[in-house]
């Protein structure tokens, strides 16, 4: 399955669901690994992949702008969104969860501010050029 992917500098890739069904393969792929994985704090959004080890307080930040831009929240809201912020060695599939939705044991939360998401599509253009 094909993932939206964003490219933060070479070697530094992100990877974004573009619906459910890519957001449980992308879950998948990474469940049990230290990568760090974004989403928003209500239904509706990409889960965001960090594909590079030791990402810095920056790159999260830049991740969760993606994470929270292509989310409904930000769709219908224009407001901040709250992204938690977790590792695959945190996910579970629990048995009956519907495709999508998976059970997050512990994340921390940061808050993607308007202003960044305002500039996002500026952002996103860059990226669809290289």
């Amino acid at each position: 399955m094909k993932f939206r992917e964003i490219f933060l500098g070479k070697n530094k890739r992100i990877l974004l669901g573009k619906d459910r069904h890519s957001n449980d393969e992308l879950m998948k792929e990474f469940e049990g690994k230290s990568n760090i994985i974004l989403h928003t704090e209500t239904p509706g959004s990409p889960f965001g992949v960090i594909d590079f080890q030791k990402p810095t307080k920056k790159d999260i930040y830049f991740c969760g702008i993606f994470v929270a831009r292509f989310s409904q929240n930000w769709r219908e809201n224009k407001q901040d969104v709250k992204i938690n912020v977790f590792t695959g060695k945190d996910i579970a599939k629990i048995r009956g969860m519907e495709i999508g939705t998976w059970k997050v044991k512990k994340a921390k939360r940061i808050t993607i501010k308007k202003r960044d998401l305002l500039n996002a599509d500026i952002l996103i253009k860059k990226n669809d050029a290289k």
